[in-house]
């Protein structure tokens, strides 16, 4: 069991390595390095922390500092589908907290959540700049403006399928 976890160790290791060695020539390397990471595995692992604090001569708790301090890193791998629910006081203003509470409702999931079956990850973020067509959201990379009950619906059927 224990050649297995110093395995897994090791491969976690070697493929952020070779993201860092990609990478570690840009100005500021963090936060590339980190995207890269996510990219790599779905998330940025705890146990690769280290070795991008080791790499670039950062200690681990810098490294964990801005992980930890932006939202979209993520320490497990996110579902097929991510919904980012806006949360900032335009679209509460406009409906936000209902649809927010509907949304859960019906996907089941609170925010920082991923469904069961892995269909859909639900994350709030504080402004879309999509203030004008509030409340909004963002399905897999596309906003969505105007949320109401039918969009809602629609929302989960897509993340669903």
């Amino acid at each position: 069991m224990q050649q297995q976890g110093t395995q897994a160790l090791a491969d976690v290791a070697a493929r952020t390595n070779a993201v860092i060695d990609e990478l570690k020539g840009l100005e500021g390397p963090l936060l590339p390095i980190l995207h890269g990471v996510q990219k790599e595995f779905g998330c940025v692992p705890r146990d690769a922390l280290p070795v991008i604090a080791d790499a670039l001569n950062l200690s681990r708790a810098e490294v964990h500092g801005v992980v930890s301090f932006y939202h979209d890193y993520r320490s497990e791998p996110a579902g097929r589908h991510v919904l980012k629910l806006c949360r900032a006081e335009a679209c509460q203003s406009m409906g936000g907290d209902a649809i927010a509470d509907r949304l859960q409702e019906l996907l089941g999931i609170s925010f920082h959540e991923t469904a069961k079956d892995g269909s859909v990850t639900l994350e709030p973020v504080y402004c879309l700049g999509l203030c004008a067509c509030a409340p909004s959201a963002m399905l897999d990379g596309v906003v969505i403006g105007r949320l109401d009950e039918g969009k809602a619906q629609e929302i989960v059927a897509e993340v669903r399928t």
